[in-house]
């Protein structure tokens, strides 16, 4: 039996069934209550539930702070079991002014700054609410929304604040979810109640003529937004990217200097001051510009100052371009217009949350004049009571001494059941039996002051009476008017837009971020290079200190401009490049690096260094084992990649010669070829009779071989040129036999 209860209570469940249930209601219980706030207060549930328990403990603005402990614990301990950290968190943002336009909470100790400092704990601070939270909370007590049980059904908390300005726009909000996000920017509070306004006036009003209200986002900290022109698809379709730049000056500085000084950050940047500087000053430790003097930050309680000095003569503008470029000196903030409706998140357009503000306004207003009308039309009930009750005060007074108990009175008062009451006459208990006040006038009766009696008071109550009939003609005048009722909401509305007045702070252009062109300084340097291949640089002053003796060592000595490359040809038909800036620059008895950790080689010799720049100007005569010949421009090897192929091989073949040829040399038609093979056969030819070709052609015949004979050695050199080296060995020139290309060549003593 046992048995059997047990195997009873096990429930068997699929796992992945499981799990696919769990984390949906995970997810929506992290997107409904923790992190996307709901579009019609703009808020999410924690600082919800931090607005009302302050509220509750009863701190207005104008009353003093209380510690930031206290209201803590009354949020987590009433209504949000999620602790404390996270509570602290969002009432220290609800107070950061460089957050959001209007804040909610006025804090009172170190609440953090914009440089990115934390807050002191909670024990230390105190805080209390801020105009902008009353917007919020004003009207509470008129059963403006509902309530629902908190977390252990002890409390009751507002589902929604009777929020009566847009907040959501306003103050915008940032919220990670699951598989969501949502990114609503701050704007300018006069620009959103002008918007919300002119959708009450016309709700078929377009995006592009909300525009003209709401242009763009206002952010706090200012800046400038630089792509204008893309936010009306944004708001079109609630996503899109927006691009913020700091505002930057330009002052002059000492010494001959201008400063660049930037005087409002991007508000992606807000609460976070201290790392731009800091990557800003990183960029004189890592040399990323050589324009920059020195970054020093000189904010105060003024406002932001950061002063990047620049060294004299240097182009400001086109550095400025760097900054942007390279730094988030300009950065992107991403919209994502995501709020939740009816527990679903929903992406909405600009009109759609004014739309969802407006109704939320109607609702709102209809529930305050309902208890506005209700509240006036109980009044006037005890007020006509108690004018009537003033015309016939001696009987009420008879009717009072002659009862035995108030439930007796009132009874005489309601009904007229005048049993077992004393009268002084039988006129009197006649007429009180005509008695007819109902329960609310008889309660105020029996409680009415005897010094309501006097002349003056009741005027007063024929003064309230007439108000009050006036109140609820025009209570009844807006209840029954959707236009009228419009023009209640547009009253206040522009009462708050007086209380939260603020200047645009962002400006709005459109334009591109420029490219930055890197200012160099040209100057000589030498590269010099060892039979090892270790290379190195030196400027033109460190060589001219040089002893010639000592430079004898090298096998390669090649003067160029510091913008130059160094190319390298090798038998494998393959040119490599190396910038000049990346050639090591050593003292001279520094070894220097090697060539192929410079540029890659790998097995290949390198047989011709020379510069770009002498390069382009220049033609090159190729000669290789197989015997093939041509000339190429130093055009066609132009590139910007580090590698290309500069020749075409057959297989097995490999580039024996290369040789440099000026342009005027090659003009002058007084160069000569020398061809050497294994064998020892030479044979010389007019440098003219080898015809140009493209680099990735294989050449023409230079040199008839016999099958066992290969090239060895083939140079270009001026006709009157007596000696030639080869393998550490003087060659006489003269003794070559000149003949025409691609003959065989002859056996000759040099």
């Amino acid at each position: 039996m046992k048995h059997q209860l047990q195997q009873e209570q096990v429930i068997q469940l699929d796992f992945s069934e499981e799990m696919k249930i769990s984390f949906r209601d995970y997810a929506m219980s992290v997107i409904v209550a923790r992190a996307i706030p709901d579009v019609r207060d703009g808020l999410k549930p924690v600082q919800r539930r931090i607005l009302y328990s302050m509220i509750e403990l009863g701190l207005d603005p104008n009353k003093p702070h209380r510690k930031s402990a206290r209201i803590v614990g009354d949020t987590m301990g009433k209504y949000h079991p999620h602790g404390d950290n996270s509570i602290y968190d969002a009432l220290v943002h609800m107070s950061e002014d460089y957050s959001l336009m209007v804040p909610l909470v006025d804090g009172h100790g170190n609440f953090g700054s914009i440089d990115g400092d934390g807050a002191a704990a909670m024990r230390y601070t105190e805080a209390r609410l801020s105009p902008g939270a009353m917007a919020l909370l004003d009207h509470l007590e008129k059963g403006l929304i509902d309530f629902k049980p908190n977390f252990d059904n002890s409390e009751k908390e507002p589902v929604v604040l009777p929020a009566m300005v847009p907040n959501l726009l306003i103050n915008g909000t940032t919220g990670i979810a699951v598989g969501m996000a949502t990114n609503i920017p701050p704007h300018n509070p006069d620009e959103v109640i002008e918007g919300v306004i002119a959708y009450m006036d016309n709700p078929d009003i377009t995006t592009q003529e909300l525009m003209n209200y709401i242009p763009a986002p206002d952010f706090p900290t200012g800046g400038t937004i630089i792509n204008v022109d893309d936010m009306a698809k944004i708001y079109e379709t609630g996503e899109g990217k927006i691009r913020i730049r700091a505002k930057a000056e330009i002052e002059n500085g000492d010494y001959g200097r201008k400063n660049i000084v930037i005087t409002e950050i991007p508000y992606t940047v807000a609460g976070n001051k201290t790392k731009l500087v800091e990557s800003l000053s990183a960029l004189i430790k890592d040399k990323v510009f050589d324009e920059i003097h020195d970054v020093r930050d000189e904010s105060s309680k003024e406002g932001i100052r950061i002063v990047i000095e620049v060294k004299k003569d240097r182009d400001i503008e086109n550095l400025l371009n760097g900054l942007y470029k390279k730094t988030v000196m300009e950065d992107t903030y991403s919209v994502n217009l995501l709020a939740i409706k009816d527990q679903q998140p929903v992406i909405f357009s600009l009109k759609g949350l004014i739309q969802e503000f407006v109704d939320f306004q109607v609702e709102i207003y209809t529930k305050e004049y309902n208890y506005l009308l209700d509240k006036a039309e109980k009044r006037l009930e005890v007020v006509e009571g108690l004018i009537k009750a003033t015309d016939v005060i001696d009987l009420i007074i008879e009717v009072l001494r002659g009862s035995s108990s108030v439930k007796q009175a009132k009874a005489c008062l309601m009904e007229g059941n005048t049993d077992d009451i004393k009268f002084k006459s039988e006129a009197s208990k006649k007429e009180a039996a005509t008695f007819s006040f109902t329960e609310r006038q008889a309660d105020a009766i029996l409680a009415m002051q005897l010094s309501k009696l006097i002349g003056l008071e009741i005027l007063k109550l024929h003064d309230e009476e007439g108000n009050l009939r006036d109140s609820i003609k025009e209570y009844e005048k807006v209840l029954g008017s959707k236009k009228e009722l419009f023009k209640v909401i547009k009253q206040r509305l522009n009462e708050y837009k007086k209380i939260f007045h603020s200047h645009r702070k962002t400006m709005l252009i459109n334009t591109k971020s420029e490219d930055y062109v890197e200012e160099i300084k040209v100057e000589d340097k030498y590269v010099l290079i060892d039979r090892f291949g270790y290379t190195k640089s030196l400027d033109s002053a460190s060589i001219s200190r040089v002893l010639e003796e000592n430079l004898k060592e090298y096998k390669y000595i090649i003067q160029m401009k510091n913008t130059d490359r160094l190319c390298c040809f090798t038998d494998g038909g393959n040119m490599f490049q190396v910038k000049a800036e990346n050639i090591p620059r050593c003292k001279m008895k520094d070894r220097g690096a090697l060539i192929q950790t410079l540029c890659k080689l790998d097995k290949e010799e390198v047989i011709l260094y020379t510069s770009f720049e002498q390069l382009f100007e220049s033609q090159l005569l190729f000669v290789t084992r197989n015997g093939y010949i041509k000339q190429v421009s130093g055009a066609e090897f132009e590139t910007n990649h580090s590698q290309i192929s500069a020749t075409k091989l057959e297989e097995g073949d490999k580039v024996i010669g290369i040789t440099l040829l000026s342009a005027g040399d090659v003009l002058a038609n007084n160069q000569k070829v020398i061809i050497l093979t294994d064998n020892g056969l030479s044979l010389g030819f007019p440098l003219s009779e080898v015809s140009e070709l493209k680099k990735n052609s294989r050449g023409v015949r230079a040199i008839k071989l016999d099958k066992d004979d290969k090239v060895c050695f083939g140079i270009a050199v001026n006709q009157s040129t007596e000696t030639f080296e080869y393998n550490d060995k003087v060659y006489n020139a003269k003794k070559v036999r000149m003949r025409k290309r691609a003959d065989k060549g002859q056996k000759a003593k040099l």
